[in-house]
């Protein structure tokens, strides 16, 4: 009577897991964006990436040309994440806009302590390596940033629409500043392993527009 037999993995190697070219690319970026949270791009070398993933290299370089094609694709991603987290609060009509900003702030916390502060904001730690990347890389972080400070302003329109905030604020103005202040908090956080940097800096930036 036949038996079935199984064929022993090789030690050291991966077991070979059936998947499409969609799904190889999306494992690629999400595991990039998971180690890239959490390390610098100039200090992750692409076979770390690899091998979380347990694919092999010949398939990274079938999707990307380089490490910088790879920093794009990343980018892209956590902008479109990003963009839709802010939307579904910014942007909420059943929520008064400085209450949507405060939710904002609460779910961004909640998500810091979920990974016990070891990560943070992909593009806030890329702007910290600005040395290591190419211009195309550079110029997409600016694009995202510029799309985040426009769905911050919008909330500030809505808010000076309905009296929450002085007629006379500059709400293009305060969205810039309100980015520029919310990453170093966020990097804060990381530092300190706590939720208080972005529980001060959302009140002190509440307080300063009212």
């Amino acid at each position: 009577m036949e038996t079935n037999k199984t064929t022993p993995s090789r030690r050291g190697r991966p077991p070979k897991i059936a998947r499409s070219n969609a799904d190889t690319r999306a494992l690629l970026i999400n595991t990039g964006l998971a180690v890239l949270t959490e390390k610098g791009f100039s200090a992750t070398g692409i076979d770390l990436i690899l091998k979380s993933a347990q694919v092999p290299k010949g398939s990274f370089y079938h999707y990307f040309k380089s490490k910088n094609d790879f920093g794009l694709a990343l980018i892209d991603s956590y902008d479109s994440y990003f963009q839709a987290k802010l939307k579904r609060h910014l942007l909420s009509d059943e929520i008064s806009p400085l209450e949507r900003i405060v939710l904002f702030a609460n779910d961004a916390k909640q998500g810091m302590a979920k990974f016990e502060f070891s990560r943070g904001c992909l593009i806030g730690n890329l702007n910290q390596e600005l040395s290591h990347l190419d211009e195309p890389m550079i110029d997409r972080i600016k694009q995202a940033y510029a799309s985040w400070q426009t769905l911050i302003e919008q909330c500030l329109v809505d808010a000076k629409q309905q009296k929450q905030i002085p007629q006379a604020s500059d709400c293009k103005m305060l969205a810039e500043f309100f980015w520029i202040g919310w990453e170093g908090a966020v990097m804060r956080s990381k530092l300190d392993k706590s939720s208080e940097p972005l529980t001060l800096y959302t009140a002190q930036f509440l307080r300063l527009i009212l």
